[in-house]
């Protein structure tokens, strides 16, 4: 008789083990013999969900189930999509198995590396991986599934296949001659070439005057990281820009070195490019804020241009940004990195600080030597000749620098607002002119109909200023088809085109001409624009944001960099700077230096305490749902509230964090997976790290 423990009864029953899932119980199928347990992440968005699942493999499929194929699932009683992530001998489960309805595609489309990064970025956010995956993996189609070769057996290569060029032996000559006006260009590009992962915040020259300007520059950069046997990544913010690269990269490595890419492709052209780096034919990706996730083998270099714009910052949940997405990939696959701009914004310059990435500048002498004289106008002299200058919307010095500009070239007008007449007010009293239906502003959007409500439509009857009594219109803010309309009747017979969001102008001829533009529309010139006039300075530096003053000067700096040098007649006019404004995005510009006003805007966040030193989240709904979420929140350890502020959307907070901000994205991790998991009413949109605060 066994002996017990004193003072220890025998079980009267027996007490159960604990059993794992079973595996095909009552199933009509065979599970796989091998691995048959799998991972799936199940396409749902509900945050309490933001795991993988446990499903079990038929035999039948094993072949095909492999980690990163999509997959179909029965999933809360309905088949759902989802991506199988890995294979194991034991579930964790406890109980039975639901097996794998169906693989819809063996093709391992969400790579180990891209489901770490998705992983990462949604942890970062706050977001879910399948938010994440969503935005990184584009649809499926079958067409460019069966029509992209399949990818080279590593064990058999194909000599004669497109794909990957191998490393470089050393007999080859390094192209650096767009990098020789910086004086750590070259060195960066040897560690490139050798195989290094270097991290480069490059302030680009300006080079309008010049025949190698940015594009050729990021091409030598690619091109260096070829002869390491690595491939590119290299992220633009609009097709524009992608083209130029693209000539660039044909001259420097040939037709058909890389794949592009961007929004406007269709979906089997986007699912073709992407297969192509996926399955090794394509080293070299270039494209807009999507090409961020493509899926690289042996990636060695990921570039993005012009961080500061908007167009970078995806505008879909959990809305990461280019420069996460590809530091993160920088950091995960040992890759070099470079970021490049004729100016760099707070978040770089905040890594700067941190010591992991360099400054890569031109030297000050290539900068006397390309960079456009810049004056403002009713500033200094100026101010002594034309005292009217400052108030003027396009004061005499602006005419006289268009007319003398036009007998050697084009002429670049940018313009802040698009439209005609953006802004009414009273022609006694300056008071805006307001709706008589919702109270929205009244707009002129064509001179041969009648002003109208911009939010509602509603025709502008001509009731009465509210404070004066009287009747008279004049404009207040003129937009870029009224003002190509004025130069157009100052310079008649001189060529005068409007270019703006949407309605882009092709490369401007080097002939007398006017280009009246948005930011962000200006087209390039060929040689270089013989001058630019930046008109109502005012309109950016009088935004509310956070960032007005950084914007202006990116925007003001993109239109001066495609003006000719100095020493070729390039002249910069900078028109309507309000008198109260800070003068330090003026003063960067006349002086041309990026790297001084990113240091002084920096330095001024970091002793407020504001973006990027601290990390910052909204959180915007209706008011008692929010009410609710800063109950929660404000008891976090480091986290301070900035509101309620009433917005478009109902109400919003600002939260600021302490530290490294870990405590704030853990509680909202946790507030949206409360709120998923009760199916609590009321939507609340969550936003770490927003771009524009207080826009």
């Amino acid at each position: 008789m066994t002996q017990r423990p004193e003072g220890e009864q025998l079980a009267l029953v027996p007490e159960p083990a604990p059993r794992r899932a079973r595996r095909g119980a009552g199933r009509s199928y065979t599970p796989a013999a091998s691995r048959p347990v799998a991972e799936v992440l199940v396409d749902t968005p509900l945050a309490h969900l933001d795991r993988p699942f446990e499903y079990e493999v038929p035999e039948e499929l094993a072949e095909q189930a492999v980690p990163g194929a999509r997959v179909r699932v029965r999933f809360a009683g309905k088949d759902l999509d989802g991506f199988l992530t890995a294979r194991k001998d034991e579930a964790e489960h406890v109980g039975t198995l639901a097996p794998l309805r169906r693989v819809v595609s063996p093709e391992p489309v969400l790579t180990p590396h891209l489901a770490r990064l998705c992983r990462e970025l949604a942890d970062h956010y706050a977001g879910t991986m399948s938010d994440v995956v969503r935005l990184a993996v584009p649809p499926r189609h079958a067409r460019a599934e069966a029509a992209v070769p399949p990818a080279a057996d590593p064990a058999d290569p194909d000599p004669s296949a497109p794909g990957p060029s191998a490393p470089a032996t050393g007999g080859e000559k390094l192209a650096t001659s767009a990098w020789e006006s910086y004086p750590a260009g070259a060195a960066l590009l040897r560690r490139l070439a050798a195989g290094g992962a270097p991290a480069a915040a490059w302030a680009a020259r300006p080079d309008a005057g010049a025949s190698e300007g940015w594009p050729v520059a990021l091409a030598q950069a690619v091109a260096a990281t070829r002869a390491s046997g690595r491939g590119s990544v290299v992220v633009l913010p609009d097709h524009r820009d992608v083209d130029r690269l693209a000539e660039a990269l044909e001259a420097e490595l040939g037709p058909d070195s890389f794949v592009r890419l961007t929004a406007d492709l269709g979906p089997e052209q986007r699912y073709t490019a992407w297969l192509k780096a996926l399955r090794g034919h394509a080293d070299v990706v270039i494209g807009t804020r999507s090409a961020a996730f493509a899926p690289v083998d042996r990636l060695g270099l990921v570039a993005w241009w012009d961080d500061g714009d908007d167009l970078l910052q995806e505008p879909r949940s959990p809305y990461p940004h280019v420069r996460e997405v590809l530091r993160r990939r920088a950091v995960l696959a040992g890759a070099g990195l470079v970021v490049g701009g004729y100016t760099r914004t707070p978040e770089v310059q905040h890594w700067l600080g941190q010591g992991w990435i360099h400054p890569v500048d031109p030297a000050p002498d290539v900068v006397r030597r390309d960079a456009p004289r810049v004056t403002v106008a009713g500033e200094g002299h100026q101010e002594r000749v034309d005292p009217a200058a400052a108030r003027a919307r396009i004061p005499s010095l602006a005419w006289r620098t268009v007319k003398d500009a036009l007998a050697h070239g084009p002429v670049l007008v940018q313009v802040p607002r698009r439209g005609y007449l953006v802004g009414l007010s009273c022609q006694h009293c300056r008071a805006p002119v307001r709706c008589s239906s919702c109270e929205g502003p009244v707009r002129l959007a064509d001179p041969s109909a009648p002003a109208a409500c911009s939010w509602c439509g509603t025709p502008d009857r001509g009731r009465p200023c509210r404070h004066c009594g009287e009747r008279g219109r004049r404009s207040s803010v003129v937009g870029e088809a009224r003002t190509a309309e004025e130069i157009g009747r100052a310079f008649s017979g001189v060529p005068v085109r409007t270019s703006r969001g949407g309605e882009v102008l092709d490369p401007v001829a080097d002939t007398p001409a006017v280009v009246v533009a948005t930011p962000g529309a200006e087209p390039v010139a060929r040689g270089g624009y013989a001058a630019a006039l930046l008109l109502d300075g005012w309109a950016l530096l009088d935004r509310a944001g956070l960032d007005s003053s950084v914007e202006a000067y990116r925007r003001w700096t993109a239109a001066a960099a495609l003006t000719r040098p100095a020493a070729d007649g390039g002249r910069v006019v900078l028109a309507g700077v309000p008198a109260h404004a800070g003068l330090r995005p003026v003063e960067a510009l006349v002086r041309w230096a990026p790297a001084w006003f990113a240091a002084a805007e920096h330095a001024e966040r970091l002793e407020l305490s504001l973006p990027p030193t601290r990390r910052t989240a909204t959180v915007t709904g209706e008011a008692a749902v929010v009410e609710e979420a800063v109950a929660l929140l404000g008891e976090v350890p480091g986290v301070s509230v900035l509101g309620p502020l009433t917005v478009a959307a109902g109400v919003q907070v600002v939260l600021r964090s302490d530290g490294d901000g870990e405590p704030l994205v853990a509680a909202l991790r946790a507030l949206r997976a409360a709120r998923s998991a009760r199916r609590a009413l009321g939507d609340l949109r969550i936003r770490l790290d927003p771009a524009g605060l207080g826009d």
